[in-house]
Parts: C-alpha cells; structure tokens; sequence
C-alpha cells in the first residue's frame, strides 16, 4: 500500500524542508483556531465570533498578539491589557498540532490523502483536550467527523483509487474484489467502525451490567467509531490497544499519588484513544508487520 505517490520537489521544485517548514507554520495557525474550538464548543458558543478575547479581562486579543506559539512567549505568558496569566495551554496546543502535521507528512508524503490527515489530526487533537478539560467528547465534532470519514471512504476510491486505505489489502476486502471498489471500502469503513467504537461499546456494557457502574462513555464510542471506519479493522483494535495500555499506565501513576486510593477515578479515557489513534495511524502498520516477520513465521 503505498501511499507517496509524488514527491515534493517533483511536483513544486522545492527542496522538502520547505514543506516541512511550511507545514509546521500553517498547522500552528490552525492550532490557534483549534484553541478557540476547544475553548468555546463545550461551551456551546459559536467558533466564529466574537474575536478571541482574555479569559481574565475581555480585552480583544490584537492580531499581532495572536501569532501561535511566539506571541505567547513574547508577551511572557500573560495578557498585555491585564497582565493576567495565559494558560500555557494555547501555545502547547499550537506546538502539538504543528507537530503532529509534520509527523503526517512525512508519513503520507505529498498526495491527495495528505488533506484528510490533517484533518483526523486536527479532530484528534481538538477532541483530546476538550475531553481533558471537560471530560466530555462532544457530538459536534464526533458525529460531522464520521460523516466525513464515511463521505472519504466513498469519493476517495472513485476518484483515486483503494490504495489510500490499507484495511482494502486485507480480510474481507481483499476477497471482495467482484464489487466497486467504493462499496468494497464503504463496508471495510463500516466494518472498522464497529471494531472501533463496537467494541468499546460492548466492553463498556459488559463491564456495567457485571460491576453495575459506567466504565465507558458513549463519548469514546462516538470518537473510535469514526477513527474505526477511517483506519480499518485491524488499526482499530490497535489503536485502543495503544490507548487502554497508555490508560492504564497513567491511571496507575494517578491513583498511586492519591491519598485514598480511589479505584473508582474518572480518568478521560479520549485522551489515552486519541494517543492510540495518532500511533495506529503513522506506525500501525510498520508494528504489525514487524510482528508478524518476527513472532508469526
């Protein structure tokens, strides 16, 4: 399945730092956008307006005070009417995302199916630290996310090709070749969906009517049933591989440092899957296959 099919000089006679460098810069300013989403739409305001404005005093925040990552450094973390503190979550968020939008590129490559890893980048990221703020995944992004995921699925074969996806080069959909590609994927995407957010639903369920307590939100199923269809079946269980095991890690370390010792700790799990889906995303397939060359021979 490979997924570089043109190279950035080839097609912009550029050398490739250039992309990077490009990259990083436009996927800052789009994490300045995801600051204001992930601030306002637990909140139930409109992204759109009014201008960004400081939490401490609601002073409008100038557009030279707006630039990612250097106002915040340049202004000392703090607003320049009030002088109150800036969370240092704005420029983290920033960072990350610029970050995250590098690793896509050079994961994809200059193609056709770079847009669409932005975008699941970008989701994964607003979803994480809204969940992390307010424990909750909201159905505004989550629902649109797999509609768009299931729209990709449909459009992308038809006019590209199956080799985007590469849940096509496996069971079932590699033994499925007498139907049209697009349908072929649109089940592989409706199969991944129910690995991935079937899955926890079903373990969530198990787990409340055997404990008679919620182990589960409906939050993270809607969030992995969206990155279930986009990645497949087997990057599915990966991801929440990935993720309960980066879960259980951290809750560990987190009720080990409580008092209490409460079991019982709500931890946003859509943090920990939103890690998971990243890993499965970029490295899913290069682990699957170095295990099955070196442990299934």
């Amino acid at each position: 399945m490979d997924l570089f099919l043109f190279s950035f000089e080839s097609v912009t006679g550029m050398p490739v730092i250039v992309g990077y460098v490009f990259v990083f810069l436009f996927g800052a300013a789009v994490g300045s956008f995801l600051n204001v989403v992930i601030h306002r739409v637990p909140l139930e305001q409109s992204i759109v307006f009014p201008n960004s404005k400081c939490p401490k005093c609601d002073a409008d925040i100038k557009p030279y005070d707006n630039i990612p990552i250097l106002s915040w450094l340049l202004l000392g973390g703090k607003c320049r009417a009030c002088k109150g503190p800036i969370s240092i979550r704005y420029p983290a968020v920033e960072m990350l995302h610029a970050l995250l939008w590098v690793l896509m590129f050079w994961h994809i490559g200059f193609n056709p199916f770079l847009p669409i890893g932005f975008v699941f980048m970008s989701v994964i990221v607003a979803l994480m630290f809204i969940d992390a703020e307010h424990m909750i995944l909201p159905n505004v992004i989550t629902y649109p996310f797999f509609v768009f995921v299931i729209s990709v699925r449909i459009v992308y074969p038809l006019v590209f090709g199956e080799s985007y996806f590469s849940d096509m080069a496996y069971w079932p959909a590699v033994n499925l070749g007498q139907y049209p590609a697009w349908l072929v994927s649109l089940f592989a995407a409706l199969l991944g969906g129910i690995a991935g957010g079937g899955s926890l639903w079903l373990v969530g369920e198990l787990w409340k009517r055997l404990r008679g307590v919620d182990a589960m939100g409906l939050g993270d199923v809607k969030m992995m049933l969206g990155v279930g269809a986009l990645l497949g079946w087997r990057l599915s269980f990966l991801a929440i591989f990935f993720g309960a095991f980066a879960g259980a890690l951290i809750g560990s370390i987190v009720i080990a440092r409580q008092k209490d010792k409460d079991m019982q700790s709500q931890i946003p799990f859509g943090i920990f899957l939103g890690i998971g889906s990243v890993l499965a995303f970029v490295f899913g397939e290069r682990l699957i296959g170095w295990y099955v060359s070196n442990f299934l021979k």
